[in-house]
């Protein structure tokens, strides 16, 4: 008996894959309504788009530069998917795409391709832990718009979170474990969790962003059962309005005045590496808690593609899959439009 036809969509926000993308990919961000939104945004939002894109592209193409000119991210879940597509192959005839939400391969590119396809299941997974309406909602509702499936399309299913999927927090489990044994005294040293930051204005609108984060530190932590003691701090803050704090920039000054020498930081909310934990946290971060004072300052890598998070990511789809949904397929995308 053939196996059935799954496709699987694994949905990123993407980065420049050059110098001279750095500015289109900071118009589209910022051009994203789930991104800046206030009364009347929809008249203003491309020309402030295209100001504050034009205002920041140097800064931030300097900091592509440190890191090698552009984004690992489309590689780095371009080979997320190749592993995933491995681990589902003895169920199904399976393919995975990767859909970035504001550069290449873009939203609309991955939904052209679904489209060609003959599927019978799709399944629709955005690569971010934690729930948010900047993150989960604005790459489903993006996916929504473009997505136009011929006669009835494959049946869809939607995971929107994983934050406390055993696997994933046993994955960022063993990257800790990892980095801890890179001090000379693993139990002396901090561990410092930096997730995303998020306008307090998403959380005041029931966005559950983070108590998700939360509760993923919570998990970690139990399943790494370390002695060690441990802040959670947000990071990647842009414009003037209030975000999530402490900030990870007032965290490193305190915990430094507090005598804290050796620093673990945890990027919790990424899966793989880009330019929030390349260059904010492992190259200017570093650089002002050395000034500090602190003597060991690791990072620990995204869970990436190791084993365990394949593992989980595998054990989502199938699990969606053998859902008994009484919902019509596309409802969950429904709910999806109305966040």
């Amino acid at each position: 008996m053939s196996k059935p036809k799954l496709g699987v969509v694994l949905f990123q926000l993407g980065g420049p894959d050059s110098p001279e993308a750095v500015e289109p990919f900071l118009y589209n961000l910022f051009c994203d309504p789930d991104i800046i939104n206030f009364p009347l945004a929809w008249i203003a939002r491309r020309p402030l788009a295209w100001w504050i894109a034009r205002r920041r592209a140097q800064v931030v193409r300097d900091h592509y530069n440190a890191i090698g000119g552009q984004s690992p991210i489309r590689r780095l879940t371009e080979r997320q998917a190749c592993k995933l597509e491995a681990a589902l192959a003895g169920d199904f005839d399976v393919r995975c795409w990767v859909a970035m939400r504001y550069w290449h391969p873009l939203t609309g590119e991955a939904a052209a391709a679904v489209q060609a396809a003959s599927l019978d299941r799709l399944v629709l997974l955005p690569l971010y832990p934690q729930y948010s309406f900047a993150t989960t909602v604005s790459s489903l509702k993006e996916w929504d718009r473009v997505y136009r499936p011929g006669g009835r399309g494959p049946a869809v299913r939607v995971i929107d979170e994983f934050h406390t999927h055993p696997l994933y927090i046993q994955a960022v489990a063993e990257r800790i474990a990892t980095s801890l044994t890179h001090f000379d005294k693993p139990a002396q040293a901090h561990l410092l969790f930096s997730a995303h930051g998020l306008p307090l204005s998403l959380i005041e609108r029931g966005d559950p962003y983070q108590r998700h984060v939360q509760e993923t530190v919570r998990a970690v932590l139990a399943c790494g059962g370390w002695p060690n003691s441990h802040s959670l701090c947000y990071q990647s803050r842009v414009g003037r309005q209030k975000w999530l704090e402490p900030s990870l920039h007032d965290t490193i000054g305190r915990l430094a005045r507090q005598g804290e020498k050796h620093l673990l930081v945890v990027p919790i909310s990424f899966v793989t590496e880009h330019i929030e934990t390349l260059h904010e946290i492992n190259i200017e971060t570093r650089e002002e808690a050395t000034d500090a004072g602190v003597q060991e300052f690791e990072m620990a890598p995204a869970v990436g593609d190791s084993p365990r998070f394949i593992s989980a990511l595998a054990d989502l789809v199938r699990t969606v899959l053998q859902e008994d949904v009484k919902a019509p397929a596309q409802e969950s995308l429904k709910s999806i439009k109305s966040a």
